[in-house]
Formats: C-alpha cells, sequence, structure tokens
C-alpha cells in the first residue's frame, strides 16, 4: 500500500516539543524557559500596527485578491534594496512575495523538481526544508560540516549526480546559527554554476547578521539568475510571523513556474501582511537597526556565559542570529535529554536529532537553544540551570 506524501515524513518538530509540556507544572519560582522555537513573540512596533490599521480602514483592495507574486510596490522596494545592499542589479521581475520563507523554499523547489530528483542539504538541516522535500518524494542528500558547522563545497561536489537539481544554503544558519563566510557561499556558487544547478540561499536572518555590509556578493555577478534563487523572511524583521510575507529572488522563468504552485495553494499573499512590509522597509530602519544590536548582544552574552557549561563539559557549536548550538556531555539521546530538561529544570529546547538523518549518531549530542525571546538575564538563567543538569 502506498502511503500518502504526509506520512512519508516527521511531525512537525516545534508542535511535538510543545506536548512535552503536557502535565508538567511551572511555578513563579521556577518558571518555563523556552527556547524551542525561533519567531518573536512580540507583536510589530506600535507605528507599524497603526500603519496595518489605517490600511485595514482605508485600503479597499487591501481586503480582495492581489497579484499572485505579490503587490509590484513592495517587489519593487525589494528590488532596489537588495540592488543597493548586495551591489548587484535586481529587477522587480525577478522577485516575488509569498506567504512566508517556507513557503518560498516549498514553490522554488516546486518549479525546479520532479520525483526522485535530489537536494543536497548541509546538516544539522532545517526541518521543515526536509518535511517538504519528503513530501515531493525529492530525495533529501545530506552534506556532513565540519566541527565548526561549515559545509565544505569540495565535498558536496562529491555528493552531486545526474539527478541532483540544487543545493542549499542557510545563513546565518537555522539551527547551528553560524554565519557562513562570503568566500564559502561564493565556491558553492561556483560550484553549482560549474554543474548547472541551483543554489537556494536561504537568508532569512540576514538582518541579524554580525558582518556590516553585504553578507556576501553572488548578486554582483550578471548571470546570477541562472544559478542563484534566494530566499527571505519579513517575519523576524518586523516581527510578522502571522501576517505571513516572504520573497523570493529568482529569475522571471523559475518565478513564472512558481506562479503556478503560488496560485494553486494561496492565490496572493497576505495583502495586510504585504502592506506592513512596505511600510516597515520604507520606515523602520532605525528601528531594525536597534533589533539587531539587541540579538547581536544576545549572542554575546551567549559566549560570556558558556564557561559555566564548558567547566561541565559542554561544547559551544555555533552562536549567531537566533541561535546558539550545544554539544552536551551525557550519555543520553538528546531527544530524551530535551524531554527530561522540560520535566526536571523548565527548559524547552529542541534535540539535535530534529535536525539530523535519523540514522547520523551526532545529533544525539545535540541541542539547540532559540534565544531571541529571552534577555541577557535569561540567558544567564538557562545557563545556570543546564549547568545543574547531570544526566
Amino acid at each position: 500500500m502506498t502511503l500518502p506524501r504526509t506520512a512519508t515524513t516527521f511531525p512537525p518538530p516545534v508542535m511535538e516539543a510543545r506536548r512535552w509540556l503536557d502535565g508538567v507544572t511551572f511555578t513563579d519560582a521556577k518558571p518555563l524557559i523556552n527556547v524551542s522555537q525561533a519567531a518573536p513573540v512580540d507583536p510589530p512596533p506600535e507605528p507599524l500596527r497603526r500603519a496595518i490599521a489605517e490600511t485595514a480602514l482605508h485600503v479597499a483592495e487591501a481586503h480582495l485578491y492581489g497579484p499572485v507574486l505579490g503587490l509590484p510596490a513592495l517587489r519593487a522596494e525589494v528590488a532596489t534594496q537588495w540592488s543597493t545592499a548586495y551591489g548587484g542589479n535586481i529587477t522587480p521581475e525577478q522577485v516575488a512575495i509569498t506567504s512566508g520563507c517556507n513557503q518560498a523554499f516549498c514553490a522554488a523547489l516546486t518549479a525546479l523538481t520532479t520525483e526522485g530528483d535530489e537536494v543536497i542539504l548541509p546538516t544539522p538541516w532545517y526541518f521543515n526544508h526536509k518535511m517538504w522535500l519528503d513530501m515531493m518524494s525529492l530525495h533529501a542528500v545530506p552534506l556532513a560540516t565540519d566541527k565548526a558547522l561549515l559545509p565544505d563545497p569540495v565535498r558536496a561536489a562529491s555528493l552531486i549526480t545526474e539527478r541532483t537539481r540544487a543545493i542549499v544554503l542557510v545563513t546565518p544558519n537555522n539551527p547551528g546559527g553560524v554565519e557562513y563566510p562570503a568566500s564559502l557561499v561564493r565556491a558553492f556558487y561556483e560550484l553549482a554554476k560549474s554543474r548547472g544547478l541551483k543554489l537556494i540561499v536561504d537568508e532569512t536572518y540576514r538582518d541579524f547578521h554580525a558582518q556590516t555590509g553585504a553578507p556576501h556578493d553572488l548578486f554582483s555577478d550578471p548571470d546570477w539568475p541562472n544559478t542563484l534563487i534566494q530566499l527571505y523572511s519579513f517575519s523576524k524583521a518586523y516581527r510578522l510571523t502571522g501576517h505571513r510575507v516572504g520573497a523570493m529572488v529568482a529569475s522571471p522563468v523559475l518565478l513564472a513556474g512558481a506562479e503556478k504552485f503560488l496560485d494553486t495553494v494561496a492565490i496572493c499573499p497576505n495583502q495586510l501582511g504585504q502592506h506592513a512590509a512596505l511600510w516597515g522597509m520604507q520606515n523602520l530602519a532605525q528601528w531594525l537597526a536597534g533589533e539587531r544590536d539587541e540579538i547581536l548582544d544576545r549572542r554575546a552574552a551567549i559566549t560570556d556565559a558558556m564557561p559555566i557549561l564548558t567547566a561541565k563539559g559542554w561544547t559551544l557549536m555555533g552562536n549567531g542570529a537566533y541561535f546558539a548550538y550545544l554539544q552536551h556531555p551525557f550519555d543520553m539521546p538528546s531527544d530524551l535529554l530535551a524531554q527530561a530538561l522540560v520535566r526536571d529544570h523548565h527548559i524547552l529546547a529542541l534535540p539535535g536529532t530534529m535536525f539530523m538523518p535519523s540514522d547520523e549518531p551526532s545529533g544525539r549530542r545535540q541541542l539547540r537553544i532559540a534565544f531571541a525571546n529571552i534577555d541577557r538575564t535569561g540567558i544567564q538563567s538557562l545557563f545556570a540551570r543546564l549547568a545543574t543538569a547531570h544526566y
């Protein structure tokens, strides 16, 4: 009997982790520290909320179907700002607006592949990428990373077959937090270009990169549309997670294929969310710079707090954007450890097993910490609790 597509992959990890909270009682003295999900929990800043309200009240077309590939004004704004930021030439026709970055990934892969094709994913991978490949009957080819969680283009080259269609990079990385050097991103681009593949670069967390200036120079190549597909999310930058607004930058030919998928699935992206993203891009640069500074301070707080765990045998493997990626010292697989941490220490974090192939043993020693919603004090409390864990 053939399985339905949704039976070919695992349950949504964040939803699975939330079920671990059932039956556990938290107290004011020891509240839950939730570092399981990489999403801001605060609402958008008040000026943006007012702009959304004004749009809802006074822009009648914001309540109707819009263009499948997004509002022309938002596509143009992305093209203009990206061209300046990356030192390249991007036109509005090379930009699509999607219902979140996950949908951008799904649309890109649907326009690019057919059943049985292969896509190279560095491990640890972003689990929703793996889930979509599973459900589309695509083969996710794991690309092991080094101790610094950096993928090797030479190793990737050895994995390419006649069925390979794309290589996927996430930088700053989810789940590892690592920022891939521009030279490494360029090396993967050149590999993909030389082999006739697409390089999909998911830059959901680009606004929180520690480096000032462009994180890579791929758009400076006039031939970039033949190789590069860039994905982006407005959710993290402007706290628009519930509005579902993302973007894909790619060749018009690929976007024409993606349009068929997008029209079938959602018809158009959320109209209010698109207006909000446009207003944010045009008015919140200074505010977003402050958000970046806060995330970078929390990243520094992870480094500052790490010695208390290092003394207990923990290792910090990656740290950046919203994430710290840890190796734990216990003789216990991380999926069981994560559940024990909820019960014993009131910490909800995701185990490395959720980001790795089931037969990859290294995931059993790893834990992801999503620190975007805890400040320096919360990070200190988190590390203090982890330091008392013994299994």
